[in-house]
């Protein structure tokens, strides 16, 4: 009877060592947009964390905004370590503008993470005031050439949008003329150019959308290699046709480094799968005219490696 009794507290035992096994594969990661709350990357990771459970039964994505920039994320490297269950966002405006123009504001480095995937890809727009009459980049060069005034309206004063105008100005032989007028938010640096403090904005395309609905802008041209497929601004010129320098807007997705490649390899994929879904894919082009556009490590350290080149080079108009 004893025997009966001790195997089946044995059978119980383990049945619940199983069941907790089990259980601790299931995790939930908190994932830290460094940015505004109502912003694109986090408007972005609400939609992706939504999803996460219809995708995986093992990981549910949580997302929080903490506005701060290069704060925030020196706040996350400190309070995390390896296998933490932790994500967060950085771009180029950390890993290639800041961590080159003023790398004692970062208490980390590219090496400190692991790359997951990435959000998005935002290709940026120029846009004008309507009553300038500049629809392309041919205009835009007419009107350079000119030599009328170019203030440009940009999310900050060394973000990626103020780089963007200094390297396509820069490269039009203008940057001795460009002053570029920095907002708080893209959102307000996007209505500038419609209240007539500047001539000039770039934006994502759906910030100055409305704007350009009522009336008050053009579209010159995009911040890509070839024109705007898609959506509302279909037919919009490329610069890099032209020979223009420019660079897309990115959202990297990054758990610490050290993570086991097994969690960022089920990270990735949930990811993967949530980018795909239909309705997600139609609602970042439709609704946020934004791009998915799934990145490997080795393209993203392209792209850090190409904007790192321009801000290189044109640094000294941008600190004007």
């Amino acid at each position: 009877m004893k025997k009966r009794i001790l195997s089946i507290g044995l059978a119980l035992a383990m049945m619940t060592a199983l069941l907790a096994g089990c259980g601790s594969k299931s995790a939930t990661w908190k994932v830290t947009c460094p940015w505004a709350p109502s912003g694109v990357a986090a408007m972005v990771s609400q939609k992706a964390a939504a999803k996460s459970t219809e995708y995986s039964k093992d990981i549910t994505l949580v997302a929080e905004a903490v506005k701060g920039d290069a704060a925030t994320v020196n706040t996350w490297i400190m309070d995390t370590k390896a296998n933490d269950t932790e994500l967060v966002f950085a771009g180029e405006g950390l890993l290639s503008i800041t961590s080159t123009l003023d790398p004692a504001k970062l208490q980390f480095g590219y090496e400190d993470f692991v790359f997951v995937e990435n959000l998005y890809s935002s290709v940026f727009v120029l846009s004008a005031d309507a009553k300038l009459g500049i629809k392309s980049v041919a205009d835009l060069k007419a009107y350079v050439e000119g030599g009328n005034e170019i203030s440009v309206a940009v999310n900050g004063a060394m973000g990626s949008e103020a780089f963007l105008a200094a390297a396509l100005f820069g490269s039009m032989g203008a940057g001795d003329k460009l002053k570029l007028t920095p907002y708080q938010s893209a959102a307000e640096a996007a209505q500038a150019v419609a209240k007539g403090e500047t001539n000039f904005a770039v934006s994502h395309q759906s910030q100055i959308l409305e704007t350009y609905q009522q009336g008050g802008v053009s579209i010159v041209c995009a911040f890509d290699q070839d024109d705007i497929e898609a959506g509302p601004f279909a037919g919009v010129e490329g610069v890099g046709k032209h020979g223009y320098p420019f660079f897309r807007n990115r959202c990297f997705i990054m758990a610490r480094a050290g993570t086991d490649e097994a969690k960022v390899s089920a990270l990735k994929e949930l990811y993967g799968k949530i980018l795909a879904d239909k309705e997600v894919a139609e609602w970042l082009q439709d609704t946020m005219l934004l791009e998915v556009d799934t990145m490997s490590k080795a393209d993203v350290e392209a792209h850090i490696e190409n904007v790192k080149n321009i801000v290189n080079e044109y640094k000294d108009i941008v600190a004007g």
